[in-house]
């Protein structure tokens, strides 16, 4: 699905998941929050079901930065990768798991079709990740769920793409 098709589904949406960074929550890795004007105004009038996965999986703020190994999100989900805190190699997979499976079950209990997440996340990139320390198309474990449950996926750079050039 192309950006286009993909914004035109989140434009139909009545309910959306929304990465809890980018409405302005400080749940980021570094305690820090994403808060973007143009996502807002993209989910204006809809109804927002803020996540994080992370945190709902039981991570911390600030916590230490994690990313993919061996696969993206959707390698995760199929037991074949891993995610691991970036400098210790710790494995978090359970945590990162374990928090998509809440999200997903809350959008579809909420009846989302559409999910604004934050790009390059392990969890949420929707459509960019880093994957053993490489920039990769792909999506976080959080993304690869959602779109398994039938979600359209927007990346905050295409809302606020789409926030710059009209919608």
């Amino acid at each position: 699905m192309s950006g286009g098709d993909r914004f035109a589904s989140l434009q139909k949406a009545q309910t959306v998941l929304v990465s809890a960074c980018l409405l302005g929550e400080p749940c980021r890795y570094d305690g820090t929050h994403a808060r973007c004007e143009r996502v807002l105004a993209a989910v204006e009038g809809k109804r927002v079901i803020p996540i994080c996965p992370e945190v709902a999986g039981g991570l911390v703020v600030p916590r230490a930065p994690a990313e993919l190994r061996g696969g993206d999100g959707s390698a995760v989900l199929d037991g074949v990768a891993k995610v691991c805190i970036r400098e210790t190699g710790a494995d978090v997979t359970e945590a990162f798991l374990s928090g998509a499976r809440m999200a997903m079950e809350e959008g579809v209990r909420a009846g989302a079709t559409a999910a604004v997440l934050k790009q390059l996340s392990p969890s949420c990139g929707a459509s960019r990740v880093y994957v053993d320390g490489a920039l990769e198309d792909g999506q976080g474990v959080t993304a690869a769920a959602l779109r398994r449950a039938g979600l359209h996926l927007v990346s905050d750079d295409e809302a606020k793409a789409r926030g710059r050039h009209g919608r």
